[in-house]
């Protein structure tokens, strides 16, 4: 099966390829710039701007996918709140054109979306659960999995929440950038106000193959199991690694004036994906352990 991925270049991305190629599935890896994708295994990889339709239509035509994980956006909210016409262009628009492009190969179309198409005042969100998004951020994503709803081929929403694990391309996350500039003696400030249920990447990699596997459509909330606020899982970072959790100062989103609103509690039910994809996400502490690479004594 031929399988094309956007934003390969990214975090997840980095992760989904080689568990697709042991898969011995065919991968049409896409992404803007050179590949920065660390596999050894033989794989097709395409500069490809899916803002640009004819970038795209180029690209469709030449290896006429059967799936696509359409995983490539533009994810950082104060991003999107300054510069909308991007935002909408990358994650909207994007979306759109790849939809159809689709349409004459009858392609399953996944689409990676986000717990920020939720106002966060309940938490703990189901797939039937109605979003109502509080920044640009999450209407774009919204506004996205409306169109990927009007497909007419079969497709799949995957929404996940805080993505974490062990950078490969040199970016940082949460995680990892508290425990360096802790290790430089550098203060980080980090919400004490936010819930969220964080999700290992390899998790979120194995559910998207077990959707493919199975192709299993409509909407599956991917996340983990505990509910954490972000100050919660640096400090059982900082815990694991005896940093001086002196330098991590909590606070409230009202103490650091944001472009982009976050939506306080979300955090995902994920009993559908358990009962039909078989999935079983690792405890935070296991993932934290996977993140820094520390081998489980017990």
């Amino acid at each position: 099966m031929r399988i094309l991925v956007t934003g390969a270049n990214g975090f997840l991305g980095n992760y989904l390829i080689p568990e697709l190629l042991k898969r011995k599935y065919e991968v049409i890896a896409t992404g803007k710039g050179k590949c920065r994708i660390k596999v050894t295994d033989t794989f097709v990889y395409e500069e490809m701007d899916f803002t640009n339709v004819q970038s795209v239509n180029h690209v469709f035509s030449t290896y006429k996918p059967e799936v696509i994980v359409h995983a490539g956006a533009i994810s950082k909210p104060d991003e999107c709140e300054e510069n909308r016409e991007l935002a909408f262009d990358i994650n909207t628009q994007g979306t759109i054109n790849l939809l159809k492009a689709a349409i004459p190969l009858n392609s399953f179309f996944i689409f990676i979306s986000t717990d920020f198409v939720f106002d966060g005042l309940k938490g703990m969100y189901n797939e039937k659960d109605s979003p109502t998004p509080v920044n640009y951020y999450g209407q774009t994503k919204l506004l996205a999995e409306e169109k990927v709803k009007e497909y007419v081929g079969e497709w799949c929403i995957v929404r996940t929440v805080l993505v974490y694990g062990r950078p490969q391309m040199g970016r940082e996350n949460l995680l990892t950038l508290v425990k360096k500039k802790n290790e430089n003696g550098e203060v980080f400030k980090v919400f004490t106000d936010q819930l969220r249920t964080p999700t290992y990447v390899e998790d979120l990699a194995s559910a998207i193959i077990s959707i493919i596997d199975n192709k299993a459509n409509g909407i599956f909330h991917i996340s983990g199991v505990d509910q954490l606020s972000p100050y919660e899982m640096v400090i059982k970072m900082a815990d694991l690694f005896g940093l001086n959790k002196e330098l991590i100062l909590p606070i409230n989103q009202n103490d650091l004036k944001e472009k982009a609103l976050r939506p306080p509690f979300t955090g995902f039910d994920i009993s559908k994906a358990k009962a039909l994809l078989n999935y079983s996400p690792v405890s935070f502490d296991e993932g934290l352990r996977k993140t820094f690479e520390i081998k489980n004594e017990n």
